[in-house]
Parts: structure tokens; sequence; C-alpha cells
């Protein structure tokens, strides 16, 4: 046994609480200080964990109905002005979807022709050697 084991044994729940509150509180701020994006995914992920496992009251269902439609809605909006706002972009970039599969056809159909060029070469090579 630990002094740290003995002297937890000696605490009072309150105290143990304030002491492991404390301790975490100082792990956090570490992490915060180091790596803050990654501690805020970590919250939202453990929000939305905790979110999913509690269940809902229908009073809370009530409530929470118009504001989770407003975010929604929200966020629909928001994809569809990104969406439109990318696609004019593009078109002013003259850059479409035919556009874009053209170049990938080109660009495979000249890696084919590097290989196939580049594989005949080596079997030559190969042959002049032997």
């Amino acid at each position: 046994m630990t002094d740290r084991d003995f002297e937890s044994t000696q605490e009072s729940p309150r105290q143990r609480a304030i002491r492991t509150y404390g301790e975490a509180r100082g792990r956090a701020t570490d992490t915060l200080g180091q790596a803050p994006l990654l501690a805020l995914a970590g919250g939202i992920a453990a929000g939305a964990l905790i979110a999913a496992l509690l269940p809902r009251s229908e009073a809370e269902t009530r409530l929470v109905r118009p504001t989770a439609r407003r975010v929604k809605d929200s966020a629909r909006a928001a994809f569809v002005a990104a969406r439109d706002t990318g696609s004019q972009r593009l078109d002013e970039l003259g850059i479409s979807r035919a556009k874009g599969e053209e170049t990938i056809r080109n660009l495979l159909d000249g890696l084919t022709d590097a290989a196939r060029v580049s594989a005949k070469a080596a079997a030559e090579a190969a042959r002049n050697q032997g």
C-alpha cells in the first residue's frame, strides 16, 4: 500500500472528490495547452456519447424540438450556401465535372502509357544484358 493509498482511505468522500477534481483539472489544463483542438474534439465526442446514452423525456423533446429544428435548418442553409458558392466559383474558373473527368482520364492514360514504355525498356535492357 502506497502513501497515496493510505491517504485516500483516510479522506472523506468529499475530500477525495475535491482532490480528484483538482487532479483532473490540472491534467485537462495541461492537455488544453498542448493540443487545444484535440481536447475540443474529445469534449465534443464525450458530450455526444453522453447525450446519446441518456434517455430523452417528453418535456425535453417538446422543449428541444424547436431549437433542434432551427439548428437543422441553419445547418442545411449553410451547406446549400457553401455548395452553391463553391459551384459558382468553380464555374468562374472554368472547372466543371466533365472537365475534371477528362483531366483524370488523361492522367490515367498518361500513367498507363508511362508504365507500358517503362516495362518495355526494362525488358529490352534485360535482354541486352543476357
